[in-house]
């Protein structure tokens, strides 16, 4: 008991600790940051989780839009046509088709295409 009160008179902030109060408090805190099923660090994880998915709904919801788009002018039938011959090379019996690509072209459409693969 002498030695708790030289400590306490020697170092006066171990007064405020050895307060009842405090001794419930920091175990507490501890056991709700750390160990709790519902804890800080849990809630960070699932706040992480929250946005990722928040932008998994942005992206999917922009490619909804574009493909709405696609789909309403392939209903038309000359854009079936303009998109057949524009994307898969189609033709007509009596046509020859002639591809010309440019470098720049090619350079813009690899970039896109690793974009498009690390998302």
């Amino acid at each position: 008991m002498k030695k708790i009160k030289s400590l306490l008179a020697k170092y006066p902030f171990l007064k405020f600790l050895a307060n009842r109060y405090v001794l419930v408090l920091i175990p507490f805190m501890i056991w709700m940051i750390f160990f709790d099923n519902y804890s800080y660090l849990e809630h960070r994880v699932l706040d992480n989780e929250i946005d990722e998915i928040e932008d998994n709904i942005q992206y999917y919801k922009t490619e909804i839009k574009k493909d709405s788009i696609s789909i309403k002018e392939l209903k038309n039938d000359d854009y079936v046509e303009k998109f057949g011959r524009e994307k898969y090379y189609m033709k007509r019996d009596n046509e020859d088709i002639y591809i010309i690509e440019f470098e720049e072209e090619k350079k813009a459409e690899a970039d896109a295409e690793k974009t498009n693969s690390n998302n």
